[in-house]
């Protein structure tokens, strides 16, 4: 029966008994037993939950019957540990908190969701239980648990594992919403949180807890409630489990292998989705800047699950969701307005940023989360930047980079919504670059204040012209910043989408730029500058390499030069 792409799907069980695609992790399991009380934090959307629950699979009691039907296709069923399905699980998942109102209101949430989830677990243990322990509702969690953990002692119970997903998820929308009087309530020595994880490691102590697993986004919150749960062990940055979650690119070739044998797809076409989707989920490095990058799992899924609907690639690239993450970037600078300008003015203009290895590799709290100096910090456990060395993060994808320039043109209060369908609709009608660049010239470069250009290079303007015509063209193209060759990398490419009327179509864009006062030792008209030898040898060399790739294509090839905010001009190779 063919698979399906069950996008979005967090539940391990679904996924086995609906025939959903699944990239095996599996082989993390028994490197995880190595690790005691290990915290593994990722940025949203890479999969978490679903590890969360596939975990809970493994190690539940309960579902020892099943491990078969639910890990015999996977390594692990292959070569299970001796720790398989021997533990009572209790999963927490801490974004179901609601963090409205007053201290004494969240932690009555706190408590609802922990004690609703003892009592499950505890339905659902009947067959190893007396049925003499009850959860007392009235109860706060921490006591419960307390209870819980003496009653697995007293009987000689099987061990509890616990995993505790989004850990951080309701304090941080504490934080996002400027409650920082009642983060402070919330992570204090008396506070209930810190009483629950202090119960955590009591049971850890005495044994009745075998593992304690926390994922999450931040490091803030498990900083902040150290002396509660100094028992932890970071393995966020650790190279053995740098690719637990997200997938690498020969799990995400198998995955399409799979993908275009189950849906006959015309294998034509695998070329061109193997480039789009590098270019917009691939490029995150948590740990080797060298190594093997990893693609965002859920954003990548969200494209598959269209892509096979339809036959064909999806209009919008961008994941809808990792818009919200921008709330961040406000909460952030807020205190600061002209860093929150200068900070996405750099990663807009550079694409890179200075970052300090020291702090990312040690936990940091609160008030030093919203100091300057770990804005790259805070950013890269956002998943909006990544390592490109030791020195500097940048943006490790077209999405990101998208969502950045969206960010910088709100900053810089310029429109990109309500005069461009003319220039537009004219270059779907009858393509013209140099007509296109001269509209986004006119229409978009107009608007940027002076301080841009002081600043700008040819990098600004490949990013913005992408952005914009990707606004309104992506149901026809779609496009490549920075793709690799073997003579280099190009600046940008149009590319008609296979299924649509410019299939075929290749567009090839260097841009090259001088800043106003490079421009004015030229000591020459805009109009009179001359194309340079070395410009076409070197798209020459980007064309070379794309003929080789995809003999067919139709291929144009431009070199537009900007000078500051004085003019430019396009020429056609």
């Amino acid at each position: 029966m063919r698979k399906r792409v069950l996008y979005g799907s967090a539940d391990y069980e679904e996924i086995v008994r609906d025939n959903g695609y699944f990239v095996d992790k599996t082989a993390y399991i028994g490197k995880l037993e190595t690790v005691k009380n290990p915290v593994f934090l990722r940025p949203r959307r890479f999969g978490k939950s679903l590890w969360c629950r596939i975990l809970e699979c493994y190690y539940s009691i309960r579902q020892k019957d099943d491990f078969e039907r639910l890990f015999g296709h996977t390594w692990i069923g292959q070569n299970p540990t001796p720790l398989r399905n021997s533990f009572f699980v209790l999963h927490l998942d801490f974004s179901v908190v609601e963090p409205a109102g007053a201290i004494a209101e969240i932690e009555k949430s706190f408590n609802l969701v922990c004690n609703s989830k003892m009592k499950t677990m505890l339905g659902l243990s009947k067959a190893w239980l007396q049925g003499d322990f009850v959860i007392d509702i009235k109860e706060s969690a921490s006591v419960n648990l307390n209870k819980l953990l003496d009653y697995i002692k007293e009987h000689d119970l099987p061990r509890l594992y616990v995993i505790i997903d989004e850990y951080d998820n309701f304090a941080n929308q504490l934080i996002v919403s400027h409650k920082d009087r009642l983060y402070r309530e919330l992570t204090s020595d008396d506070g209930f949180l810190k009483t629950f994880f202090k119960t955590l490691k009591e049971g850890r102590k005495t044994g009745a807890i075998a593992n304690v697993f926390i994922t999450g986004v931040l490091p803030i919150t498990i900083d902040d409630l150290a002396s509660g749960f100094n028992i932890a062990k970071f393995i966020t940055l650790d190279a053995e489990f740098e690719n637990m979650l997200g997938f690498t690119q020969s799990e995400v070739d198998l995955l399409l292998d799979e993908i275009y044998q189950d849906y006959e797809m015309d294998t034509s076409t695998r070329r061109e989705v193997d480039h789009i989707i590098r270019n917009h989920y691939d490029g995150y490095h948590f740990v080797n800047p060298a190594g093997k990058s990893l693609y965002n799992s859920t954003i990548l899924m969200n494209f598959l699950s269209d892509f096979c609907r339809f036959r064909q690639i999806p209009e919008r690239l961008t994941d809808m969701n990792l818009k919200t993450d921008i709330s961040w970037v406000r909460r952030l600078t807020a205190s600061d307005p002209q860093y929150t300008e200068e900070f996405v003015d750099q990663l807009t203009l550079h694409n890179s940023i200075r970052y300090d290895d020291t702090l990312l590799r040690e936990k940091f709290d609160m008030s030093q989360f919203f100091d300057k100096s770990c804005f790259p910090i805070s950013f890269f456990y956002l998943g909006m930047l990544t390592r490109q060395d030791s020195f500097y993060l940048r943006l490790p994808n077209l999405n990101m980079r998208q969502i950045f320039v969206e960010y910088f043109n709100v900053i810089h209060r310029i429109d990109v919504s309500t005069k461009y369908a003319e220039m537009m609709q004219g270059f779907v009608n009858q393509p013209d670059l140099p007509k296109l660049f001269a509209d986004y010239w006119e229409l978009y470069v107009s608007q940027l204040p002076e301080a841009v250009f002081q600043k700008g290079n040819e990098n600004f303007y490949r990013t913005t012209f992408f952005e914009l015509c990707s606004r309104y063209l992506s149901s026809w193209f779609t496009f490549h910043v920075e793709r690799s060759y073997p003579q280099g990398r190009s600046d940008l490419e149009f590319v008609g989408k296979y299924h649509e009327k410019y299939a075929g179509v290749r567009i090839v864009i260097e841009f090259k730029y001088f800043s106003n006062a490079e421009f004015k030792k030229m000591k020459t008209a805009i109009k009179k500058f001359r194309l340079r030898k070395e410009d076409t040898l070197q798209i020459a060399g980007y064309v070379a390499g794309l003929k080789s790739e995809y003999p067919e294509a139709k291929i144009s090839q431009f070199v537009i030069y900007c000078f500051g905010n004085q003019g430019f001009r396009v020429f056609e190779i």
